[in-house]
Protein backbone atom coordinates (compact mmCIF):
# COMPACT_ATOMS: atom_id res chain seq x y z
CA UNK A 1 0.00 0.00 0.00
CA UNK A 2 1.45 3.65 -1.06
CA UNK A 3 1.25 6.37 1.96
CA UNK A 4 0.65 9.94 1.06
CA UNK A 5 3.85 11.89 2.56
CA UNK A 6 2.17 15.47 1.70
CA UNK A 7 -0.19 14.71 5.44
CA UNK A 8 3.15 13.25 7.80
CA UNK A 9 3.15 13.67 10.93
CA UNK A 10 6.11 13.55 13.39
CA UNK A 11 7.04 12.55 17.10
CA UNK A 12 10.42 12.57 18.61
CA UNK A 13 11.73 11.15 21.77
CA UNK A 14 14.81 12.78 22.32
CA UNK A 15 17.63 11.74 24.69
CA UNK A 16 15.93 8.03 25.59
CA UNK A 17 18.86 5.61 27.26
CA UNK A 18 19.18 3.33 24.83
CA UNK A 19 21.39 2.57 21.97
CA UNK A 20 20.59 3.52 18.36
CA UNK A 21 21.70 0.34 16.85
CA UNK A 22 19.40 -1.73 19.18
CA UNK A 23 16.05 0.92 18.82
CA UNK A 24 16.63 0.45 15.07
CA UNK A 25 16.30 -3.29 15.12
CA UNK A 26 12.69 -2.76 16.54
CA UNK A 27 12.27 0.07 13.96
CA UNK A 28 13.24 -2.11 10.89
CA UNK A 29 10.11 -4.25 11.83
CA UNK A 30 7.17 -1.77 11.97
CA UNK A 31 8.59 0.51 8.95
CA UNK A 32 6.18 0.71 6.31
CA UNK A 33 3.21 -1.32 8.12
CA UNK A 34 -0.37 0.43 9.57
CA UNK A 35 -0.42 2.07 13.21
CA UNK A 36 -2.87 -0.84 14.30
CA UNK A 37 -0.13 -3.63 12.97
CA UNK A 38 2.80 -1.36 14.22
CA UNK A 39 1.49 -1.69 17.90
CA UNK A 40 0.26 -5.51 17.56
CA UNK A 41 4.41 -5.98 16.59
CA UNK A 42 5.36 -4.05 19.64
CA UNK A 43 3.31 -5.30 22.17
CA UNK A 44 4.42 -8.72 21.29
CA UNK A 45 8.65 -8.22 21.07
CA UNK A 46 10.30 -8.91 23.62
CA UNK A 47 12.93 -6.27 23.23
CA UNK A 48 13.17 -3.27 26.03
CA UNK A 49 13.35 -0.74 22.93
CA UNK A 50 9.42 -1.51 22.03
CA UNK A 51 8.56 1.06 25.02
CA UNK A 52 9.68 4.06 24.28
CA UNK A 53 9.18 3.39 20.69
CA UNK A 54 5.14 2.51 21.12
CA UNK A 55 5.34 5.88 23.66
CA UNK A 56 6.39 7.72 19.87
CA UNK A 57 4.29 6.10 17.50
CA UNK A 58 1.33 6.50 20.11
CA UNK A 59 2.00 10.26 20.42
CA UNK A 60 2.43 10.58 16.47
CA UNK A 61 -0.60 9.49 15.90
CA UNK A 62 -2.10 12.08 18.64
CA UNK A 63 -0.52 14.37 17.12
CA UNK A 64 -1.99 13.03 13.68
CA UNK A 65 -5.56 13.18 15.24
CA UNK A 66 -5.38 16.25 16.96
CA UNK A 67 -3.79 18.71 15.10
CA UNK A 68 -4.85 17.52 11.18
CA UNK A 69 -8.34 15.66 11.74
CA UNK A 70 -6.65 12.75 10.60
CA UNK A 71 -8.49 9.00 11.32
CA UNK A 72 -5.99 6.56 13.01
CA UNK A 73 -7.18 3.55 11.72
CA UNK A 74 -6.18 4.98 8.10
CA UNK A 75 -2.69 5.93 9.16
CA UNK A 76 0.61 4.30 8.54
CA UNK A 77 4.10 4.54 9.72
CA UNK A 78 5.94 6.47 6.62
CA UNK A 79 9.06 6.98 8.41
CA UNK A 80 10.85 5.42 11.83
CA UNK A 81 14.20 6.17 12.29
CA UNK A 82 16.91 6.66 15.38
CA UNK A 83 20.13 8.81 15.87
CA UNK A 84 22.60 8.86 18.38
CA UNK A 85 22.29 11.49 21.17
CA UNK A 86 25.07 12.54 23.04
CA UNK A 87 27.01 9.48 24.71
CA UNK A 88 27.11 9.88 28.71
CA UNK A 89 30.68 9.15 29.89
CA UNK A 90 31.43 7.09 33.04
CA UNK A 91 34.18 5.51 34.23
CA UNK A 92 35.17 1.91 35.94
CA UNK A 93 38.20 1.83 38.15
CA UNK A 94 40.86 -1.38 36.93
CA UNK A 95 43.58 -2.43 38.39
CA UNK A 96 46.66 -0.88 39.47
CA UNK A 97 44.69 2.64 39.87
CA UNK A 98 43.74 2.98 36.07
CA UNK A 99 40.41 3.95 35.07
CA UNK A 100 38.37 2.80 32.27
CA UNK A 101 35.85 4.63 30.20
CA UNK A 102 32.46 3.64 29.71
CA UNK A 103 30.14 5.20 27.33
CA UNK A 104 26.46 5.02 27.83
CA UNK A 105 24.39 5.67 24.82
CA UNK A 106 21.83 7.49 23.95
CA UNK A 107 19.13 7.91 20.78
CA UNK A 108 16.40 10.61 19.32
CA UNK A 109 13.43 8.11 18.01
CA UNK A 110 11.81 9.74 15.51
CA UNK A 111 8.33 7.61 13.90
CA UNK A 112 6.28 9.73 11.38
CA UNK A 113 2.76 8.54 10.27
CA UNK A 114 0.71 9.57 6.97
CA UNK A 115 -2.62 8.25 5.53
CA UNK A 116 -2.43 5.72 3.55
CA UNK A 117 -3.05 6.50 -0.13
CA UNK A 118 -5.83 4.15 -1.40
Amino acid sequence: MAVDTSEQVKAVARYVRMSPRKVRRVLDQIRGKSYRDALIILEFMPYKACEPIIKVLRSAVANAEHNNGLDPAGLMVSEAFADAGPALKRFRPRAQGRAYQIRKPTCHITIAVAPAAE
